[in-house]
């Protein structure tokens, strides 16, 4: 008969938990995006504005190649934010993933811990 010694258990220790990393680096996510976003807005608002206006040059190329006559694209601008109020990319969908993120961590680190217990 063949005597099987059981070790004691190792006290959990969080940062050797892949959990624990996940955890800090989605929450560390969160504080950046908390830090950039009076920026982001002014930042994006540049971006989408650039985009639309090649996308209107685009039309507007495309309309001169159909034979169609050209339209002035100074008279037909409009203020950026009448036409697109919304960010195209808004900063809640990044804010949104890395709070799921944290807290799906989160709680598999809790499950991780209990399970040591």
């Amino acid at each position: 008969m063949e005597i099987m010694e059981t070790s004691p258990r190792q006290p959990f220790r969080p940062t050797d938990s892949p959990w624990f990393w996940a955890t800090a680096f989605s929450l560390m996510a969160l504080v950046g995006i908390g830090l950039i976003s009076p920026k982001f807005d002014a930042r994006q608002r540049q971006v989408e504005g650039r985009f639309l206006g090649r996308q209107q040059a685009a039309i507007e190329r495309s309309r001169r190649a159909a034979g169609l006559p050209p339209v002035d694209l100074a008279e037909e601008a409009r203020d950026r934010e009448l036409a697109q109020p919304r960010r195209i990319v808004p900063l809640w969908t990044l804010a949104t993933a890395a709070g799921l993120a944290a807290i799906g961590s989160g709680v598999m680190l809790h499950r991780e811990w209990r399970a040591t217990q």
